[in-house]
C-alpha cells in the first residue's frame, strides 16, 4: 500500500485528471466541515451532500423542501443576504448538528473548502472524511481494504495550507504506518507524518496557533469547535461517500 498526500488546495485541480480508480482518499477538514459531517452521521443525520457553490446547495432544496441546509463563508453560516432570501438552517459548527435537529435528515452542506476537496475527490475508488473523531475508526477501515494507494487530502483554508489539515493525515499516517504491513509512503505523506510527530505533545496548542484556530477563537459563538474538533476516536464510525455523491455512515 503506498500513502500520497495533498497538502494544499492548489493540488486539488490536478485530481480531475489523476487516475484515482484504486485509490482511497481521505479528505480532512478538521475546522471544520469533516469534523461537523462525522458529527451529524454520529447524531442520525441520514446523509450529507457536499456541494461546491451556495447556487447548487439552493438548487437541491427547491427540488427537495425537506433536506437541511448548512455551511459557512468566512467561516460563518450562510444568512439570506447571500442566497437572495433564504437563511441556512445550520453553519459549520459540529455543535450545532444535534440529534434533536439532525436526526433522519438529508443535509446539503457547502464550505469554502472542504466540500469542494470532497467533492475533489469523486472519481476515487473510495472517498472518506476524516477527522480526529473517527480517526482511528478510519485507519481501521483502510487496514482492512488494503487498497493499492491511500490519498490523504488536505482541504487547507482559502488558497492556503491548513495545519490542522496536515496534523489530521499526519496522525493517520502515524496509525497506519504501524504494524506488520508496512505502506509506501511518499515525500509529502512522510513531511505530514513528521510534523504530527513534532506536533503530537501539543497538538491542542498547535491547532490553536492555527490560522483557523485564531479565527475561530475570536468568533465567541464559535470558539468551542477548536477543542471539540481536537476530541480523539469518540465517534466510532466511517463516514464514506457515495456513488450519489452524498456521504453516509458506515458504523
Amino acid at each position: 500500500m503506498k500513502i500520497d498526500a495533498i497538502l494544499t488546495p492548489a493540488e486539488l485541480p490536478a485530481l480531475a485528471v489523476r487516475d484515482l480508480r484504486e485509490t482511497l482518499c481521505v479528505v480532512f477538514d478538521v475546522l471544520r466541515a469533516t469534523s461537523t459531517f462525522v458529527t451529524a452521521l454520529h447524531n442520525g443525520a441520514k446523509a450529507i451532500i457536499p456541494v461546491g457553490e451556495i447556487s447548487e446547495a439552493l438548487a437541491i432544496r427547491g427540488k427537495q423542501p425537506d433536506v437541511l441546509l448548512a455551511g459557512e463563508r468566512d467561516g460563518v453560516k450562510i444568512r439570506a443576504a447571500q442566497t437572495d432570501g433564504i437563511d441556512f438552517d445550520l453553519g459549520n459548527s459540529p455543535r450545532e448538528f444535534t440529534p434533536e435537529k439532525v436526526r433522519g435528515k438529508m443535509i446539503v452542506s457547502t464550505t469554502t473548502n472542504g466540500t469542494r476537496a470532497l467533492r475533489a475527490c469523486g472519481n476515487a475508488q473510495t472517498v472518506l472524511a476524516g477527522s480526529f473523531l473517527n480517526l482511528t475508526a478510519t485507519a481501521e477501515f483502510v487496514k482492512i481494504h488494503q487498497p493499492a494507494e491511500v490519498l490523504l487530502v488536505c482541504a487547507g483554508t482559502g488558497d492556503k495550507r491548513a495545519d490542522e489539515d496536515v496534523l489530521g493525515a499526519g496522525a493517520l499516517c502515524e496509525l497506519l504506518a504501524r504494524g506488520d504491513a508496512r505502506p509506501t509512503l511518499s515525500g509529502s505523506a512522510k513531511i505530514a507524518r513528521q510534523f504530527y510527530a513534532q506536533a503530537e505533545s501539543g497538538l491542542a496548542a498547535a491547532v490553536r496557533n492555527s490560522t483557523n484556530g485564531r479565527r475561530l477563537l475570536a468568533i465567541p459563538e464559535l470558539g468551542d469547535d477548536v477543542a471539540f474538533c481536537l476530541q480523539r476516536d469518540v465517534f466510532p464510525l466511517i463516514a464514506r461517500m457515495e456513488a450519489d455523491g452524498a456521504i453516509r455512515p458506515l458504523v
